[in-house]
Parts: C-alpha cells; sequence; structure tokens
C-alpha cells in the first residue's frame, strides 16, 4: 500500500522524537517516499542530518530557506498524506487553530492530503480540556490519530501520553490508502467520545479468595479498537484482563465492581455514547477479611450484598443527545429479557447475545448477537467479535445520528 507513496513526515518538539528515525526506516522499507519537516525544538532533539540520511532526502527545518521552491507550498502539493509525530499539545493546539508560524505549521495550514497525529505528551497535558478540545476539532476536520498510547513517560509515570510505535503508525497509513487515501474516510465517529467498559469485576473475600466471572473482556476491547479506528475518542474502562490497551485508546484499570460504577459515573457526563460491554459482578461480599480465612474442615456461609446497578444509575442520569447502549448475556427468552433490560435501564440499544450457543459467548473469537432497540431486533450471525463490534457502532452511529 506505501510503495511509492509521498509522505511528508512532521517531526515536533518531543523526546519521541527518536521515534521518527524509526518511523521513517520502517516507511523507507515498505518503498515510500519520505521527507521530514522538523520544528526549531524537535532538532534539539534529533538532528536533521539522522533524517536526512533515513530518507535519502533534505530534512526541512527553515521556511525562508530558499533552495525547495517555497518551501511550504512545493512540500503541500507533494504530500499523498502527511504525518505528525510526535505531535505534542503545542502542535496540536496550533494544528487545531490554524496557526502558521513555522514551516510544520505552515505545511499543515497548506496541505490538503490526509493528515495523520501521533501524540505525544505528559498524562495530564493529553487529558486537559484544551488539549482535548482542540484533538476533537481536529477528529472532526478529519485528521486521523494513532495513540497515544499508555506506558511509560519520559516524567516517570505509568499512564497515557506515549507515542505510538511507528509499526502502529505505519499500519494506520496503510489502512488510509486501503480506503482510496480519502479525507475522513469511515471516519463516521470523529469527534465523539466514547466510554466501554469490558472485562470482569474481581469481587474480594480475603486477602487470597475472590469472586469472578468468566469474561475476558474481547468484545469490550473490539468495540474500542473499532470505535478509535472510526474517528472516536475512546476511554475504555476496563476489569482484570490479559489483553493489550487498542491503540489509540485511553484505558482506566479497575478491579471491583464499586471501582467500576465510580470510574464510569465519573467520566459518562461528557461521553457522546456509553457501551457496556463489562460483566460487573452482581453481588459483592456483605464483608472482607483482612487475613486469610483458614480452612476448619467445616463449611462456610458467605453472605453476599447487590452492586450498584451500573446501568440504571446511567439511564437515571442520561442526558439528552446520549446514546446508552447495555449488554445482556442470557441462556432463554433471548429478546424479551434484552426488551426488559432496555426499558429498565432507559438504554436505547442492548446487545442480547444467548451464552450457551456455539461460537457465543465468554472467552470465544466469535459472537452471535442481537441488536435490540425500541423499534426493532435484528440477529447477526455468526462472525469474529471485530466485525461485530462495527455492527455495534453502526447502530450507535445511526442512533447519535437521530438524536
Amino acid at each position: 500500500m506505501l510503495a511509492e507513496k509521498r509522505i511528508v513526515l512532521g517531526v515536533s518538539g518531543g523526546i519521541a522524537a527518536y521515534k521518527a528515525c524509526d518511523l521513517v526506516s520502517r516507511l523507507k522499507k515498505r518503498g515510500a517516499q519520505v521527507r521530514v519537516v522538523l520544528t526549531k525544538h524537535a532538532c534539539e532533539f534529533v538532528p536533521p542530518l539522522t533524517f536526512e540520511t533515513l530518507s535519502g532526502n533534505p530534512a526541512y527545518t527553515d521556511a525562508f530557506d530558499r533552495k525547495f521552491e517555497i518551501e511550504h507550498v512545493a512540500l503541500a502539493k507533494w504530500a499523498d498524506a502527511m504525518v505528525v509525530a510526535p505531535a505534542t499539545a503545542n502542535a496540536l493546539a496550533k494544528m487545531a487553530a490554524g496557526i502558521a508560524d513555522d514551516l510544520l505549521t505552515t505545511t499543515l495550514l497548506a496541505v490538503t492530503a490526509p493528515v495523520v497525529a501521533a501524540p505525544a505528551m505528559n498524562a495530564a497535558m493529553w487529558r486537559h480540556p484544551a488539549t482535548r478540545a482542540n484533538a476533537a476539532l481536529l477528529r472532526s476536520r478529519g485528521v486521523r490519530f494513532v495513540g497515544p498510547a499508555s506506558g511509560h513517560l519520559a516524567c516517570g509515570d505509568d499512564d497515557v501520553g506515549r507515542m505510538s510505535e511507528p509499526e502502529a503508525i505505519v499500519e494506520a497509513l496503510e489502512a488510509l490508502f486501503a480506503e482510496g487515501g480519502r479525507v475522513g474516510a469511515a471516519r463516521d465517529l470523529s469527534g465523539r467520545r466514547i466510554l466501554v467498559t469490558a472485562g470482569p469485576t474481581v469481587e474480594r473475600i480475603d486477602p487470597v479468595r475472590f469472586i469472578t466471572n468468566r469474561s475476558t473482556g474481547k468484545m469490550g476491547y473490539a468495540i474500542a479498537a473499532a470505535a478509535a479506528r472510526r474517528g472516536a475518542e475512546v476511554v475504555l474502562v476496563s476489569g482484570p484482563v490479559s489483553l493489550p490497551c487498542p491503540d489509540g485508546v485511553e484505558r482506566v484499570s479497575v478491579e471491583s465492581s464499586r471501582e467500576l460504577c465510580d470510574a464510569v459515573l465519573g467520566r459518562a457526563g461528557d461521553c457522546d455514547a456509553v457501551i457496556q460491554a463489562a460483566a460487573p459482578a452482581d453481588f459483592t461480599p456483605a464483608a472482607f477479611s483482612e487475613t486469610k480465612i483458614k480452612k476448619t474442615g467445616e463449611g462456610m456461609a458467605l453472605e453476599l450484598r447487590p452492586t450498584t446497578d451500573i446501568a440504571a444509575a446511567l439511564g437515571a442520569r442520561k442526558r439528552p443527545g446520549q446514546v446508552l447502549v447495555a449488554f445482556a448475556a442470557e441462556t432463554n427468552d433471548l429478546i424479551d429479557n434484552a426488551r426488559g433490560k432496555l426499558a429498565r435501564k432507559n438504554a436505547d440499544l442492548v446487545v442480547a447475545n444467548d451464552v450457551t450457543r456455539p461460537g457465543a459467548g465468554f472467552g470465544a473469537d466469535t459472537n452471535i448477537v442481537s441488536l435490540v432497540t425500541r423499534d426493532s431486533a435484528r440477529e447477526l450471525p455468526v462472525m469474529p467479535k471485530s466485525e461485530v463490534a462495527d455492527a455495534i457502532l453502526d447502530a450507535v452511529a445511526a442512533l447519535l445520528e437521530g438524536k
């Protein structure tokens, strides 16, 4: 997909600039032509000569250098796609505001080819309302975001803000050109903020024992990944699972149903849609033993109390225009139970599946679901969870459009 494609790579001033070297190398290996534009601060991290050597082309830093025509216009016309990696908070702010005060931002303002941004910054900077608003505005204009990823940051925190790995950026470019290189192609959720829950909860009995369920998180993670691909800003609230966080998704890790409830209710207010694919426990031990409960040779009675009904709490707080999606894992009377849940939880869509059917339910890579709204019930055939995710998001996008 990248053979002979002309890629302009913009490098802004962050420590992740070193990753841009690997990105150039990977693009070249796939046959792309690459020209690199660096900001003044980027040159403090990686010298232009490094990029010239890797790309086989001059590296551009000065808007007033006459060696390459009128540079910002020539680069913009030359590009089949433009990538900004790393895209610092400052770079995103300038892109959103249309500021053109150096060669990189001037080229971005002139380019008509698709733009891909790979953010990299401190977690607090990424979560700042100004940065979130800038990212949402850029998404609405068709800019594709890859990341940021979660992990160890230069500031020492383990949090969201890492620039995505170069291979993920290459894959995003390949997907872009597979779609015909159209600005905004398959980006029907651009500008939307979506919260997805996934995985089980763990309800502790004592320091070594707990109650949980068989959820692996695969369905929720597939939905989060698909929503990010379709342009949404995605927050994934996840119980304990062994899955990597999808690229471009902010993950919030929780353990108990109480933590899941707090995380969801604390974030749902500014989300356009909440997709509740997690399997929170319905009951939790009434008391927690600070020490391991010893075996005595006799039975033990465990008192349980109900957990907070998160779906009902969301339904009670639903704001105008917001879409709520609930899941129903059933063993009988699938559609009737789904319709009942739809009404009780004030949801807009229930994704129902019979967990006793082969190819559906916990742990499988496929699923068989029915999409139930107030007006219809549609069963989908068995399909990979990645495809089920897109079917669910198709329904969510339609509901958002109709709100």
